[in-house]
This record gives C-alpha cells, structure tokens and sequence, in this order.
C-alpha cells in the first residue's frame, strides 16, 4: 500500500514539473487534491488495512499532500514570474524613438506681469489678497470715500446689476475687505485682480482690464515710503533707465494723491508718457472705515493697470490684442520675457 502512494507522488510531481500554464497546474490541483480526488480517495483504502497499520498510512497520506500542496503553490509562483517578465519583455519601451512633439501653452502676458509683480512685493512682506468681482456698492464706493450722490463716482462709469450690486470698477474693495479683516491690526498686501468699466475701447482703453493694487497701514507712515516704494516698483519693471515721472493728481480714497507715468517712444520718434498708477497716502475717512484710528495710524495705496505695464515692457500697441485670443500674438511670450 505504501509502495502504491509512493508511485503516486511520483506521478503527481513528475506532472507538476512538466506543467507550463496556470490553467493546467490548476486543473492538476482538481485532480489530486479536491474532495474526489486521487489523493483523497486514497482516504478510502484505510478500511481495509489492520487497525495498527491504519495511523501509519494516514499519515503518509497527509505528509504527501502537503508535499504536493507546496510544490504546486510553488510552480504557480513561477509560473507567474515567468509571465511578468514575458509581458515586461513585449512592453519594453525604446527610450531611443523620438517623442512626440507636443504643443505647448504659454503663460498669457497679463499674467506674466501680475506674477512678476507678486514675488517683487512678496519678497518686500506683502500679502497677496483677492475678492470677489461682482461687489456691492458699499465696499467698491463707500469704503472708498465715494458717498452716494459723490461726483467722482461718474469718473468710474460702473456696469451696475441691481443698485447695490455691481461689476468692481477697481480692486480697492479688496484694500477694504483687507483692512477689516486685520481688526486694527497693520496691514501689508497686494490685491490684482480683474475690473470693469464702461469705457470706449480703444488702443490704451478696455471695458474690461486688470489692475494690482496695494496698500500699507501702519505706525509712521510716509509719502516717502510711498514714493520709495513707487520707484523701486518701477525700477524693478522697466530698468533703472527707464525714465519716470510722478506728478499730482485727484483720487477720493487717498490725500495726497499722485500718478506715475512711463515714457515711451512713439512711432514717429518722439517721447511720450503714458499713466501706469495712481496713488496716494490712504484718506482719514478711509482709515476710519477700515477700524484705524488717523491720528495714530496712517498708509498708502497704489494702484497699478497690468495692461499699461504690459504695452510698456513688451512693446504692444493696441490693448485690445491682449484679449482676441490671437495665436500669433499670444505665441510671441513664449519663455522667460523678463
């Protein structure tokens, strides 16, 4: 009886050797193992052997089973390994193939400007802060020191919703949200963003434009750290040559107030200036709105269109160019344009 299991095991690994594919070592396991199987119908001899003979031969059954049981958890495992390497050989990649070539996008020109300006300012400790574009009137005019009836409210020709809701005519209602938020705290922070007026589109004027503005609350604030502030801003956009004027100018929300213009050359040789900002130290009204007591805090503000800076430093001549979406124009900013 011994003598016919040993065969068996014999046969059965011989099998499992010789098996190439996880069905067939599958199907072997069915065939020797399972219930009906050859093995375990070797179970069924047992009755006929003497009771002393009977714990001897179940256990050599048993030990045979378990040796079959890890020679087929073994093959499988190869059997698997060798697969993998198959399918990893059949899909090796050939780093040597050209690739393709892929079309690739550009930072858009307006962009570009405004993130140029964000690590120029973060680098001097200001925040970066954003708002909302559809704003109430309350902080695009009032926070501002524009009151109902103000006539300076018809400079900013405004594309209203509903009466108390309107398309942002600047970013100054971020410079608001900016200094409530503080609590009375100082406060340091740019805010770009996109505006809207009802302006005549023409080479240097849009509907819709972008501007970045800034603002600094504090103890012992000056018109000088405004005006250094300006020119170091400048300087770092066009160039230290870049020739530069700052002159008055009227804005509700500050006192005094100034703008800063660019020269440029025209195309017929001659130098013109062009506005790129408007600024000033922040108005007392404005303060008191914001939660900063004027007679111990004081600030200023700046605001600055992307699109000007633009025209300037890349040498565009029509605003309207930034925003038609031309491809030719567009791929002119292709890499760095600093």
């Amino acid at each position: 009886m011994n003598n016919s299991l040993e065969e068996l095991r014999k046969v059965i690994i011989e099998k499992i050797e010789s098996v190439l594919t996880l069905d067939d070592i599958e199907k072997l396991r069915n065939q020797y193992l399972s219930k009906k199987g050859e093995l375990s119908q070797q179970m069924a001899k047992m009755k006929d052997l003497p009771n002393d003979e009977k714990p001897l031969f179940g256990k050599l059954i048993n030990e045979v089973k378990e040796l079959v049981e890890n020679r087929i958890i073994s093959k499988i495992n190869d059997l698997k390994e060798k697969e993998l390497l198959k399918k990893l050989e059949n899909e090796k990649i050939d780093v040597t193939i050209p690739a393709d070539e892929i079309s690739l996008g550009t930072i858009h020109p307006l962009n570009q400007v405004i993130e140029d300006l964000e690590d120029f300012f973060i680098g001097q400790g200001y925040e970066v802060k954003e708002g909302p574009e559809v704003e109430s009137d309350f902080y695009n005019f009032e926070m501002m020191n524009f009151s109902k009836g103000h006539p300076a409210r018809d400079m900013q020709d405004t594309f209203y919703i509903t009466e108390e809701t309107l398309l942002r005519t600047h970013t100054s209602p971020v410079q608001a949200r900016a200094m409530l938020e503080k609590n009375g705290k100082p406060v340091k922070a740019v805010c770009p963003g996109k505006t809207y007026r009802r302006d005549e589109d023409d080479p240097t004027h849009s509907h819709q434009f972008m501007q970045f503005e800034g603002i600094v609350v504090d103890k012992g604030i000056s018109f000088a750290n405004l005006k250094d502030t300006l020119l170091n801003m400048t300087r770092h956009l066009f160039g230290n040559d870049r020739e530069i004027r700052i002159r008055p100018s009227y804005f509700p929300f500050v006192e005094p107030g100034v703008e800063v213009d660019v020269v440029y050359i025209k195309p017929d040789g001659t130098k013109g200036y062009i506005e790129i900002l408007g600024a000033g130290l922040v108005h007392p009204n404005v303060l008191r709105m914001g939660g900063y007591d004027p007679d111990v805090y004081s600030g200023f503000a700046f605001g600055i269109g992307i699109e000007r800076i633009a025209i300037l430093k890349y040498g565009v001549e029509d605003i309207r160019n930034f925003y038609i979406n031309d491809i030719r124009f567009l791929q002119q900013f292709k890499g760095d344009l600093s």
